[in-house]
């Protein structure tokens, strides 16, 4: 069974940075894309940046330049370093692990604020 927890979330000024760290519990992790989803008040989850297995990265457009995406196999840990943080940065982010034949599998989310 696949469990994972994020943190490293909290109030941050804008221009600021951010650390999210996300452990796993499982099996065959190495072998997963990993990454982080947000949302917003009103709005759906988005992909914000993943990890293949073999290290490719995805990123949204709204978040390249400013955020990268790590993982850490041996520790089956996954972070998101964010720079330049924004207002509109502000979401709950959700770590996030998959298999290529498996569904998404979630973190509880933390929270993320950027305000002044």
């Amino acid at each position: 069974q696949v469990q994972l927890v994020e943190s490293g979330g909290g109030l941050v000024q804008p221009g600021g940075s951010l650390r999210l760290s996300c452990v796993a519990s499982g099996s065959l992790l190495s072998f997963a894309t990993m990454g982080w989803y947000r949302q917003a008040p009103g709005k759906q989850r988005e992909l914000v940046a993943t990890v293949d297995n073999r290290g490719t990265t995805t990123y949204a457009d709204s978040v390249k330049g400013r955020f990268t995406v790590s993982r850490d196999n041996p520790k089956k840990m996954v972070y998101l370093h964010m720079n330049g943080l924004k207002p509109e940065d502000t979401a709950v982010y959700y770590c996030t692990l998959k298999w290529s034949t498996s569904p998404n599998y979630w973190g509880q989310g933390t929270q993320v604020t950027v305000s002044s």
